[in-house]
């Protein structure tokens, strides 16, 4: 009886060891944070050209779009980094309040206000801060072990 309860616990024990070193969320991936933050500064200065017609800038949008595609993609497939994605989702969806729907109303519209513009250009900036925070929140992986 002693000895069935001892296994038991012993059972439990390597347990909660083997979940304790487990991680919830990828480590800190240096590329995922730079291409955060490069097509952030990208996607905000040509949200600024919307001024112009959208035609003036197609080849600039599609460029940004496929580099969208690209990080999105990239964080994606790095484990345990759900989070990340999602928010990429977010910022690419043309059906969303973000960087894919801005640029899809001023594919429609050809033109955009500047007022408007600059509002939006706030909550993509906010979006673009969220994944740039979740990755640098991210705790850096131990390179002295390696």
């Amino acid at each position: 009886m002693h000895i069935r309860l001892w296994q038991k616990q012993s059972m439990w024990l390597v347990a909660l060891a083997f979940l304790a070193n487990c991680t919830t969320i990828s480590p800190f991936n240096q590329k995922a944070y730079e291409q955060a933050t490069s097509l952030k500064v990208e996607a905000l200065a040509l949200m600024d050209k919307a001024i112009t017609p959208y035609a003036t800038q197609k080849q600039s949008v599609d460029a940004l779009k496929l580099n969208m595609e690209k990080a999105y993609e990239y964080v994606k497939g790095l484990p345990q980094n759900e989070e990340t994605a999602n928010q990429w989702a977010i910022i690419k969806d043309p059906s969303r309040h973000s960087l894919g729907g801005f640029l899809k109303r001023w594919e429609e519209k050809s033109t955009l206000g500047y007022t408007y513009i600059q509002e939006a250009k706030g909550e993509v900036s906010e979006a673009f801060d969220s994944v740039i925070g979740l990755e640098s929140g991210k705790k850096k992986a131990d390179t002295a072990h390696k």
